[in-house]
């Protein structure tokens, strides 16, 4: 595998073979990356809610998803958003991105970002064949200072690495998905019940690769 550097990212786009919505500025493309920037939309995670018994804490279970445990803030031109100490928060990219089968993305923080005491963990891939923008989770690390973030400045780096062949892709659940869909249920039924049994034994057994694969 192969990083690309600024004249074959260029090259791509050029070609129409990798995109971003809107278009790059000249100060996003880096040597070797090119610079994203942060987005409009934000979701705060709720921390409680009303039922028949009272205030309860809201429990966030992931194999469930959870597009009702998130508020919304949508912001507008000119709009900032303050990341309250020891906050977390998910925001996405202003660009949107369409990736071919032959590169793979890894989304980086700027360094600038991290000086400011804001955790941004973007250590996944982006795989191959990807359509749509990139989300990005960001905390506040700092035990007394609020953070202050622009929507459209410069916020994470994305690197592209060629494969050595094309890839065959599974679409994501979040392929083409808008940021307020907050977090999807796993879609394998299946396993989600078996994970939930504690039967993980078995969840191996059952989707083994190759050879001597279990019968459902």
């Amino acid at each position: 595998m192969t990083m690309l550097v600024r004249a074959e990212i260029e090259e791509r786009i050029a070609q129409g073979q990798l995109t971003f919505t809107p278009e790059l500025d000249e100060l996003q493309l880096q040597a070797h990356a090119v610079d994203l920037r942060l987005g409009y939309t934000f979701l705060v995670p709720r921390q409680w809610q009303v039922t028949d018994v009272g205030r309860v804490a809201l429990t966030f279970d992931h194999l469930e998803g959870g597009e009702q445990r998130f508020d919304v803030v949508e912001l507008e031109p000119g709009q900032y958003f303050e990341v309250l100490v020891g906050e977390g928060v998910i925001a996405s990219t202003l660009e949107r991105i369409a990736l071919p089968n032959d590169l793979v993305g890894h989304l980086y923080p700027r360094s600038s970002v991290n000086r400011r005491g804001l955790a941004v963990d973007l250590s996944g891939i982006v795989d191959a064949g990807y359509q749509g923008n990139l989300i990005i989770p960001v905390h506040n690390n700092s035990l007394s200072r609020v953070v202050r973030i622009y929507p459209g400045e410069r916020f994470c780096q994305l690197t592209l690495t060629r494969l050595t062949a094309p890839a065959m892709p599974r679409a994501s659940r979040y392929q083409n998905k808008d940021i307020v869909v907050g977090v999807l249920p796993e879609q394998n039924s299946e396993e989600v019940a078996l994970i939930r049994a504690g039967r993980v034994d078995e969840l191996k057994r059952r989707f083994k690769v190759g050879p001597g694969k279990a019968e459902p």
